[in-house]
């Protein structure tokens, strides 16, 4: 597959910009000659992942749970693409409230924003963990839903909103449903860190990881460049292919938790081992994604494979620690 590119000019507005997923959108819109506008809190995201002085781009700092600030940011746009959340199952738990507001409230008040601004077209953030616990593999966006956590819950809230703002209002909104998406920027320091960055940081400082369960729960594993491609074939495609839509984004592999750190142990070289512990609140047992719509209707394959992305990520987290250390 070639990389899709969004064409020279385009203004386009990432909420979430300074984010992992996002600031990762960022850079490719940038690359290929977009205008760029970010509206980030900078509660989860970095300045450090912005190309802060860039020609055409620029960031506003506030929040999706403000209306006005939704706004200011898509004045101007032809493209959104929604990436601001509280992506955390786990803090959806503690914080069912909060994750509410932003992940829902917060879509509904992008949503109005883009509408009023006449955006052309906004491509959503969605989640795998709508699709709950359910014991069918792999997961097709024709199945029910059955979110098991709030944050399931407000993300598909959220995918709701876009659907019916496509079908009331005429206005363009595509939703992706990620499945475990990792990479270079994903922070593994935060409490509420994916697995991915947490078992390399573990590796490379030779520390013991904690895997929550059995370690026999399986994910579809997704490398940051791949979730990029499909938001730009998400913007770029026919309405007639794309608008009201829903779509996975995958690999279409199951992987374990324990094979996973098996591989991240094997690439850094480290004989640190694993500790189990209690499975974890929400958390789903299995999840594999069913690629057969996205690849008909948007052209989509996965071009970087689990193995390859989990090279890249440790080269990334490894010249992270040589600058920190420096």
């Amino acid at each position: 597959m070639n990389r899709p590119v969004i064409q020279p000019g385009t203004p386009c507005l990432v909420t979430g910009g300074a984010g992992f997923i996002g600031s990762n959108i960022v850079d490719r819109l940038l690359e290929g000659g977009a205008y760029v506008r970010v509206l980030d809190d900078l509660s989860t995201g970095r300045l450090e992942n912005l190309p802060l002085g860039a020609d055409r781009f620029e960031l506003l700092e506030g929040s999706i749970t403000e209306s006005s600030t939704c706004e200011r940011a898509c004045a101007g746009m032809d493209l959104v693409f929604h990436q601001a959340a509280l992506p955390s199952v786990e803090r959806s738990v503690l914080e069912p409230a909060a994750t509410h507001a932003v992940d829902a409230t917060g879509t509904l008040n992008v949503l109005c924003a883009a509408k009023e601004a006449g955006v052309v077209r906004l491509v959503y953030a969605g989640s795998s963990s709508a699709y709950g616990d359910t014991p069918e593999l792999p997961k097709h966006e024709g199945m029910a839903t059955n979110p098991k956590s709030p944050y399931a819950a407000a993300k598909l809230a959220g995918e709701m909103y876009c659907r019916v703002f496509s079908e009331v209002y005429d206005f363009e909104t595509v939703v992706l449903r990620y499945f475990n998406i990792y990479g270079p920027r994903q922070d593994p320091t935060s409490q509420y860190s994916a697995v991915i960055p947490i078992f390399m940081a573990a590796a490379m400082a030779g520390e013991e990881v904690r895997i929550n369960g059995d370690g026999e729960q399986t994910r579809d594993f997704t490398y940051v460049d791949n979730a990029v491609d499909a938001n730009v074939l998400a913007a770029t495609a026919p309405a007639s292919a794309a608008s009201g839509r829903v779509f996975n984004v995958g690999c279409g592999e199951r992987t374990s938790i324990n094979t996973l750190w098996t591989e991240i142990r094997d690439i850094v070289g480290t004989g640190a081992e694993a500790v189990y512990g209690p499975a974890r609140a929400g958390d789903v047992r299995d999840s594999l994604a069913d690629m057969t719509h996205i690849r008909r209707e948007l052209g989509y394959q996965p071009a970087v494979a689990l193995s390859d992305g989990l090279r890249r990520t440790c080269a990334w987290f490894g010249q992270r620690q040589q600058s920190v250390s420096t």
